[in-house]
Formats: C-alpha cells, structure tokens, sequence
C-alpha cells in the first residue's frame, strides 16, 4: 500500500537514479523508494529543481504545500493522464442543470449529517460521562435529518448544512471533557483556540488527501457541486471531503486529546493572535492520520477489507457513475 510522504524539515529534495532523497540541513540523507509514494506533503522549507518535478509527475505524484502556519498553499498537479474530455462535459452538464446540481449537493449534505450522527452516536453508545446533551442533539438531528431535501438551491442547502454541524459541535465539549481544549464557537484563519486550531489543521489534510484521489480518477477536481465552480482552484474535493471529515477528522481528534496525544504544550502563538499546532503537535497529528488513513475496516458491499484511504477512491467512482449516468450516487456511512 502506498503511502503519503510527509516532510516536516527543511532541506532539499532530489532524485538520485529512479529514487528520491531528502537532505536536511544537518546533511542526513533519508533515502524514499518512490514507488512507496501516493502523495507528499511540505510542511516546511524545501528546495528542489524542475528535474524532480519532471520525476514526480512521470510517477504521477502529487505535492501539496502548506506554509509555517499549517495552512494549505497550493498543490503541484501533475499533467491529468486520466482526464477523459466525455467525463469533463457531463460534469459540466451536471454543473449548468440547476435541478441536478442541487440534486448531487443534497446527496453530499445528506451524507455529511449521516457521518456526523454516526460519530455522537459512537459515544453515546460509550456511555461517556454527562451524555445527556449528545442524546438530545443526536436526537433533534435525527428528527430534522430530512430538513436538508426542502432546500430549493444551493445557498439554502449549505444554511442548513450549516445549522445541523453548528449542534453537532456543541457536543464536543461534552465528548473530550478537558478543559484546556473548549471549542466555543468555530474559528478560523486564524484559530481561535485549540481545538479549532486542530479542526483546520485536520480539514485542510483531508481536503488535500481528497484531491490526490481525485487525480487518479476521470474526474475534474475543478467542478464541484456544493462549494461552486468559480475562482478557487479545486472544489470538488471540497465537496466529498464533507463526508469523510466527521469520521476522518473529528474521530481522530477526540483520539488525540483523550489518550493525552496532544496536550496544550503542542500549540503556539501566531502573531495575528490565533493558536495553531506547532512543529512537534503537527508531527503527531501527521503520524497518526497516516496510521488511520493506512488502516483497514470491513467494506460492507465490498465484502473485503479495504483501507480509510481506499474509501477516499470509491467514493470518488462512484460519483463518477452518477456524472455519466450509469448509477445514482449514494454516499458512504461508516457503521463503526
């Protein structure tokens, strides 16, 4: 099983015969065979030349930065060698039908709160101390479940999207019961606090684990249905990544903080005020999404074990079948 390559150090990257190693600054090589490769990740200052890059899109890898904050900054796409133009134009067609469009869109949201009932519900059956407020908002979800199909377009959709995860986040308190991480409210760019600081950090990973995925399918990740097609590079991995952030991102968070993973000494300061993970908190984070993204549960139509990665990919043929019209779309819902 590929694997995704994190680089947290600064140095210089470099292709040595049909391979690829990374120098520190304190001169140690560290030798990665590429065909072990799925994607990389930059997390920190790197140099490379245009032949590495060469390299990297003959194997059909992508690289994805972030800057010193953990924010995402832009992927290198290598050249589409599976973009069929039929696919591009039902995507598209998808896109300028106003009734599909939202269509799709609702199938993303419905499967966004489907996850998220899924995760209350997982610590509601761990009997967790002072349950009692997941129990009424797993409750209230569950009977508004449907409120999102009434929506009758896309900015409608997204309020109630929107309504439904601003409940779920107020259970989060009551699952990691530690005080140095509250959520409040949600903040972004920058963070807030902790545990919004953890939140962005771990949707921005999946976003971009997301877009590697799509690349290696006929789909254009530049047309999306819920998040619009306007100016921003990628959207359609926006779209998907809303189903898997619950059991992906949030699951692994509540992990971190209660088995004491991460604690206060992990974040810093930014200068603008917010909190963000520093380099030892980020590396933490980094291993053990890997270790999940690498780990294997029981695909229930499948029949097989398949990988939290893997499930990325199915997802996305799936959806593929629904752009050419070969199969309605029906999203994924953990059962664990």
């Amino acid at each position: 099983m590929r694997k995704t390559l994190y680089i947290t150090k600064s140095g210089e990257f470099k292709r040595k015969d049909n391979t690829l190693f990374f120098e520190t600054e304190e001169e140690k090589r560290i030798f990665v065979p590429v065909e072990d490769i799925n994607d990389i990740f930059i997390f920190s200052e790197v140099t490379f030349n245009t032949k590495l890059l060469d390299f990297l899109s003959q194997k059909k890898i992508c690289v994805h930065f972030f800057n010193y904050y953990g924010y995402y900054s832009g992927t290198y796409y290598p050249r589409e060698h599976l973009n069929a133009g039929h696919v591009i134009l039902k995507q598209s067609e998808l896109y300028l039908d106003k009734d599909r469009r939202l269509d799709l869109a609702k199938r993303f949201v419905g499967g966004s709160i489907s996850q998220m009932k899924q995760v209350l519900k997982y610590y509601v059956n761990r009997r967790i101390e002072n349950n009692n407020q997941i129990k009424t908002v797993l409750e209230e979800i569950s009977s508004n479940h449907d409120d999102y199909r009434n929506a009758t377009n896309i900015e409608e959709l997204m309020a109630v999207e929107g309504h439904v995860r601003e409940k779920y986040y107020s259970c989060f308190d009551e699952i990691i019961q530690n005080k140095d991480f509250t959520f409040d409210k949600r903040s972004r760019r920058p963070p807030l606090n902790a545990l919004n600081a953890l939140i962005s950090f771990g949707n921005s990973l999946c976003y971009t684990m997301v877009l590697s995925e799509i690349y290696k399918t006929h789909l254009d990740p530049r047309i999306g249905y819920l998040h619009s097609t306007n100016f921003r590079r990628f959207s359609l991995n926006l779209d998907v990544a809303e189903i898997f952030k619950p059991i992906m991102v949030d699951r692994l968070i509540f992990q971190l903080i209660n088995k004491k993973m991460i604690t206060k000494k992990h974040f810093e300061q930014e200068h603008g005020g917010g909190i963000l993970l520093n380099e030892n908190g980020r590396k933490i984070f980094l291993e053990q999404m890997e270790q999940k993204m690498r780990t294997t549960v029981n695909h229930r139509h499948l029949g097989k074990n398949v990988s939290y990665r893997r499930l990325y990919r199915l997802e996305l043929y799936k959806i593929q079948k629904h752009v050419l019209g070969e199969k309605e779309y029906e999203p994924f819902v953990s059962r664990w």
